[in-house]
């Protein structure tokens, strides 16, 4: 079953994935910031599939450089559980390799820091999984 995604979908699934990186990359501001999402971007760009195609389409992202991180959860996490419940509704294959990817890249931006994640990243990763596994 393929996917049949309208350009606002893409920009959805786009939002979602590029904007759970920002968030985390946010979350850990007195980290590694830039690291965290240098390595959650790379995890992104390496997915495969329909949802690789669409993640690794060339336009702007609107609304992800909030002034505050509370602003850029404000829109980013919505856009998670809409997509997530876009691909269920349409592939649920598709849905799983989507949620795959944001957990990977996740752990990967995790990961990139020194040290354990504080308690602001840990909080945001699992608002993050929240927002996935609200759909």
């Amino acid at each position: 079953m393929a996917l049949s995604l309208t350009a606002q979908d893409k920009n959805t699934l786009r939002t979602a994935a590029y904007g759970a990186v920002s968030l985390l990359a946010a979350a850990d501001a007195a980290g590694s910031p830039h690291k965290v999402a240098t390595h959650g971007s790379i995890a992104l760009a390496s997915a495969t599939g329909p949802i690789g195609h669409v993640l690794a389409e060339k336009s702007k992202i609107k609304n992800l450089n909030g002034r505050s991180v509370a602003e850029l959860a404000d829109h980013v996490l919505p856009a998670l559980t809409a997509a997530m419940d876009l691909l269920k509704k349409q592939n649920p294959a598709e849905a799983e390799n989507f949620r795959s990817t944001l957990d990977i890249a996740l752990e990967a931006g995790v990961r990139a820091r020194k040290g354990e994640p504080g308690p602001a990243l840990a909080d945001m990763q699992r608002k993050i999984t929240g927002a996935l596994d609200a759909a």
